[in-house]
This record gives C-alpha cells, sequence and structure tokens, in this order.
C-alpha cells in the first residue's frame, strides 16, 4: 500500500460537504439561534434556496455510505491509488456540481450530476468484483 493519506483526505471531504449545505440552508433561510432549540424544524419549514441547500445536505448524506464502502473496500483489495483517486475526486466533483445545480434549481442538470456522482462509487465496485 502507497499513501493512504490521499484516501483519507477523500473520506474527510466527503464526510464534510453536506455540512457546507447545511451551512448555506440556514444562512439562506435566516436562522437565529433561537432556532437552534430544533433546527430540524427549522429547514424543514424553509423555502427556495434554504429548502434545496437543505435537500442536498439530506442527499449527500444518503450517498456516503455507499461512496466510503467503494472506497475502503478498494483500499483493502489493494487497488493502484490513482484508480481509487480518479473515482473518488470524481464522486466529490460530481457532488459539488450535483449541489450548484440543485442550489440554481436546474433539475435536469442536477439529475445528470447525481447519476455521474453515484456511479463512481458502483463503478469502483465492479472493477473490484472484477480482480476478486
Amino acid at each position: 500500500m502507497q499513501s493512504i493519506s490521499g484516501i483519507i483526505y477523500l473520506i474527510l471531504a466527503a464526510c464534510l460537504l453536506p455540512y457546507v449545505f447545511t451551512m448555506i440552508a440556514k444562512k439562506a433561510g435566516g436562522f437565529k439561534a433561537k432556532d437552534n432549540q430544533n433546527p430540524r424544524d427549522f429547514l424543514a419549514q424553509t423555502t427556495g434556496v434554504a429548502k434545496r441547500a437543505n435537500a442536498v445536505q439530506q442527499n449527500s448524506f444518503e450517498s456516503l455510505p455507499l461512496f466510503i464502502a467503494a472506497i475502503l473496500m478498494a483500499e483493502y483489495l489493494v487497488m493502484p491509488q490513482s484508480l481509487i483517486m480518479t473515482f473518488g475526486i470524481g464522486y466529490l466533483v460530481f457532488r459539488v456540481l450535483y449541489g450548484i445545480c440543485y442550489l440554481a434549481n436546474w433539475a435536469t442538470l442536477r439529475s445528470i450530476m447525481w447519476l455521474l456522482s453515484i456511479l463512481c462509487p458502483i463503478t469502483l465496485l465492479l472493477l473490484i468484483i472484477k480482480i476478486i
């Protein structure tokens, strides 16, 4: 195994990305200190960009298990680091683009970015199956 630090940074970035959209949702929705009593209710009642940012945050958390599983399996089975990093970076880039498209309310492009992001860990898992 070469260096695992890049893999750790990929996982860390993917895990932190939903929180970026949480902050956007709160800021766009006018979150105040009193709203911290029940932030989920606050976010559920938002509209527009804030509501869409909250949806990005939720979807980002939903896709994390597949991404982390694929990355860790690839690392465990000693796949080439360049391959793991390529699919990992691709996932992150497409997730950011997905978020931007969601915020801009570009539904079709958003769906394409979602598909491309989810294909990264799926493809990595399929490549793992091939080498087993």
